[in-house]
This record gives C-alpha cells, sequence and structure tokens, in this order.
C-alpha cells in the first residue's frame, strides 16, 4: 500500500507537474482540505509543485498521511490535487517563478575578441611570461641559469613579434573578424529561437506543450499487465512493457483509476487554452 500510494503522489506532483505550466486564475479559492488528507501544508505542496514544475524534481517526502489513501479515493484526490495545481500555478507568485526560470535560462552572445583585443591579449600575456621568466632567472643557480637565459629570449622575441604592427596572426584574424561576428550574431538568434520555443513570453503556450507531453507518456497503458518478481523487485512480464518510460511504468502503477482521472483532466485543460 505504501509503494503504490507513494508513487501515486510523485506522479501528480513530480512526474506530471514537472512537464506542465498554467497561466489560468480559479477565482473561487479551493478548499485545502484534502492536503490535510496527505498530511502536508499548503506552503510545502505548493513548494513541491513548483520544484516539480521548474527543477523537474520528484519529491514525496513528508506527505505523512499518503500510505491511508484508501483506493476508492485515490482518483478523487488526483482531481482535488489537479485542480489545486492549476489554481496555484495561475498566481502571481509562480508566474514570477517561471519568469525568472526564463530569463535564467535565456542565452548570452558569446563574447567575440576583437583583433586590438586579441593582440593585446598577446602581448599581455607575453609581457607576464617574461616577468615570472626574469623573476625564476634571479633564483636559477648556475646549472639552470642557461636554459632560463634561452627561454626568456624566446619569449622576447615572440613580444616583439606580437606588438608587431604587421603581425601575420594578427592581420589573418583581423580579416577573418566580420565573417565571425555574423557567424557569432547568427548562433545567438538561432539559440534566441530555441529559448523562446521552450520558454515562451505566453505561459500558456508553454502549458500546452507540457499537458500534450503528458498524456503522450501515459497513453496506451496496459493496466492489465502482468508482473513477476526476482530478488525482491517486480518486473514486467512482457518485455516490451518493461522497455517503457520511467513516467509510463510510474502511471502504471498509480492506476487505471488516477491516471484515467488526470487524462481526463489534462485532456480538457488542453481545450481551454487558446
Amino acid at each position: 500500500m505504501k509503494r503504490v500510494t507513494t508513487i501515486f503522489f510523485v506522479l501528480f506532483t513530480g512526474a506530471l507537474l514537472s512537464i506542465f505550466l498554467a497561466s489560468f486564475t480559479i477565482h473561487k479559492i479551493m478548499d485545502d482540505d484534502f492536503l490535510k488528507q496527505l498530511g502536508i501544508s499548503k506552503t510545502d505542496a505548493n513548494s513541491k509543485i513548483t520544484g516539480g514544475l521548474l527543477e523537474g524534481n520528484l519529491d514525496a517526502s513528508n506527505v505523512k498521511n499518503i500510505r491511508n489513501i484508501a483506493p476508492g479515493s485515490r482518483a478523487a484526490i488526483t482531481k482535488e490535487l489537479l485542480v489545486y495545481t492549476k489554481q496555484y500555478l495561475g498566481s502571481t507568485a509562480f508566474i514570477k517563478e517561471y519568469n525568472h526560470l526564463r530569463e535564467r535560462k535565456k542565452p548570452v552572445m558569446a563574447a567575440l575578441q576583437t583583433p586590438e583585443e586579441m593582440q593585446q591579449g598577446i602581448i599581455d600575456n607575453a609581457k607576464k611570461s617574461i616577468a615570472d621568466m626574469e623573476d625564476k632567472l634571479k633564483k636559477a643557480d648556475a646549472s639552470t641559469k642557461p636554459m632560463y637565459e634561452k627561454i626568456l629570449a624566446t619569449i622576447r622575441k615572440q613580444l616583439q613579434q606580437a606588438e608587431d604592427p604587421n603581425n601575420q596572426s594578427v592581420a589573418g584574424y583581423r580579416k577573418g573578424y566580420p565573417g565571425m561576428v555574423k557567424t557569432n550574431e547568427a548562433q545567438h538568434q538561432q539559440q534566441i529561437a530555441q529559448w523562446e520555443a521552450k520558454y515562451p513570453a505566453n505561459h500558456q503556450l508553454f502549458v500546452k506543450q507540457r499537458l500534450l507531453q503528458f498524456l503522450e507518456e501515459t497513453k496506451n497503458i496496459d493496466f492489465n499487465a502482468t508482473l513477476h518478481e526476482k530478488k525482491g523487485i517486480k518486473y514486467f512480464t512482457n518485455p516490451d512493457h518493461e522497455r517503457k518510460s520511467y513516467r509510463w511504468k510510474m502511471a502504471f502503477r498509480a492506476g487505471e483509476a488516477v491516471t484515467g482521472t488526470a487524462r481526463g483532466f489534462v485532456q480538457e485543460w488542453i481545450q481551454s487554452i487558446p
């Protein structure tokens, strides 16, 4: 009983909630008695919902009474949990969290050195290497001094080349710089497009994507599938079932009543999204 009810709660506060957001505000504040039945506070429930959606956490800890939910009550509790979730996710507090996540995920254009910056960087590195080598040379004994002198001479030559206005490496970089700028900007625009698709400004679009994903991951579940136990672990008898995704298996373990209730709720939810 404990395992089944734990999976039930995780499925609908973790697996399900981690794949959708909502922008709907239910004006009637829902009675939270069902949370008391689960033995969880509203604050903790909101935290789990937020974590499940934004971070993908599957957290069913501290749900004190979850093992006491009767099988016949699970579908009703599921619907109440989903209605509560839809209500909470329409709140200003949650939308603020989503927008914060969206901004954190926004791609930043990669920094590209100008030819002048590139040349100055080479010069600065050479000067630092010279200073370090001069310091080592002062401390060197007779056996290592020739080696440091040779290295120092090489670095000084490299500095002289770096400072040369006609340095071929710098000239080549300068010639290719306009093309690199265009490529960098194009890559950034592509990243922005991908970001906007994944985290749209209109979070209702985010909702629809995730709800459709949930329906896809929980479709065609054979609730009559048989299991066998091996070394204390249950496996599906059918190898095809055993290869199913983790979320498919979670929905199977949650049961037909719970999963069916959730899918029906989600389907109606999708229809309400413009």
